[in-house]
């Protein structure tokens, strides 16, 4: 048995830093370590510091041609292909080292599980789950979500599940291991009619041997709490309960929050604070305990991300924090001074009721509709019944 949760960090991932006023700001880490500290969650914990992937971890997800356009691209202009120099993903000065090691910090957690050394890991700095195999995408460089599984999958591990619950489509990384039986990648999101990058629909289940192994919820905008957490219900435990995964890995994007500015879902950080514990639970019931925890999305820099993923490093350490714990004054008082006239919150809550009802298999709502055409699409493919609600 491995001790509680690794926790890789170190400031010098916060170079990972699109610059100027991009959303992707870097400031989100920096508080929400600070909280995280200011509430004694992380008292007693050794943080590991992470090491660059090299170009041979990198290559097992991104093309050479790719990764010299990166190393390249701070001294060659602004346009170089790629997705490169683009508002989404501007160029910045050592922008392959930064990128590098935001994916070493996701390669040293995975270790620390396959290792044996921990059953559970976190790298908040990782989650970059747009980047595709030949180019940037989304605010992400490389792909660190693929990066690390597809490193996990090279020590033999034999089977991953790869859950993301950032607002936006883990596109990425689904298209990395579409036709790869051995990685399931289950996405709940806002529907891509309604929001980039317009890929995610219940239909997109695998290709070839790997049918079924791509899982996606397509949720409609608005959706809150309950309903998100009714679809999450509906469909996760059961395909994770068929595939059984042996390592659990999870992109915790924050921006399904009512308040991220770049998508339009509604729930509240209670809401998150529950999916953070039912992550716990799953990975506990179908993956033996073994869990990698990645950051994501998530743009109200100062309200939400902080105390979002507060609430799972919190969560992945078994020092649960009440929704009602108050947030330090100093925390406050430090933050205040960069947040631009945001006002601050002052607890932990968002005093919202996270509670849900389970799906009956009645489909009286657009979030059933979705439910019902993922379980449709997914659960026969691996002898489930769509129609059970048990199931």
């Amino acid at each position: 048995m491995g001790s509680q949760c690794a926790v890789v960090w170190d400031e010098s991932v916060l170079g990972y830093d699109l610059g100027g006023q991009h959303p992707l700001h870097p400031i989100r880490l920096e508080l929400t370590m600070r909280l995280a500290r200011a509430l004694g969650v992380l008292d007693g914990v050794e943080t590991i510091k992470p090491e660059p992937a090299t170009d041979a971890d990198l290559e097992r997800v991104h093309t050479a041609e790719y990764m010299a356009a990166v190393r390249s691209a701070p001294l060659a202009g602004w346009e170089v292909g790629h997705g490169l120099g683009t508002d989404d993903n501007p160029i910045f000065d050592r922008m392959h080292e930064a990128s590098a090691l935001i994916a070493g910090a996701s390669i040293r957690a995975a270790e620390q599980i396959v290792s044996g050394k921990a059953d559970r890991a976190v790298n908040i700095a990782g989650g970059l789950h747009h980047a595709m195999a030949d180019r940037a995408a989304g605010f992400c460089v490389y792909n660190d979500c693929s990066v690390a599984i597809a490193w996990m999958l090279e020590q033999g591990v034999e089977r991953i599940a790869y859950l993301d619950v950032d607002v936006h489509h883990g596109d990425g990384v689904q298209a990395s291991f579409y036709d790869d039986p051995r990685v399931m990648t289950i996405s709940l999101h806002q529907h891509p009619l309604t929001l980039w990058p317009g890929t995610g629909f219940s239909t997109e289940v695998g290709s070839g041997g790997a049918d079924g192994t791509a899982v996606n919820i397509p949720l409609p905008p608005g959706t809150g709490d309950a309903d998100w957490r009714r679809a999450f219900h509906a469909v996760v435990p059961s395909v994770l309960d068929a595939f059984r995964p042996q390592v659990l890995v999870t992109q915790c994007g924050a921006d399904a929050h009512r308040e991220d500015p770049l998508a339009d879902l509604s729930m509240s950080v209670d809401g998150q604070r529950a999916t953070y514990q039912d992550l716990r639970e799953l990975a506990d019931s179908y993956a033996g305990g073994k869990w990698l925890a990645l950051g994501g999305g998530g743009y109200s820099l100062f309200r939400v991300v902080p105390r979002a993923w507060t609430h799972l490093l919190a969560t992945l350490l078994d020092r649960d924090l009440a929704p009602e714990t108050t947030i330090p004054e100093d925390w406050i008082a430090h933050t205040v001074r960069i947040a631009d006239n945001v006002p601050l919150p002052t607890s932990m809550t968002d005093g919202a009721d996270p509670a849900f009802q389970r799906w009956s298999g009645v489909t009286a709502s657009a979030v059933d509709t979705s439910i019902r055409d993922t379980r449709h699409a997914v659960f026969p493919l691996h002898g489930l019944d769509p129609v059970d609600s048990r199931d």
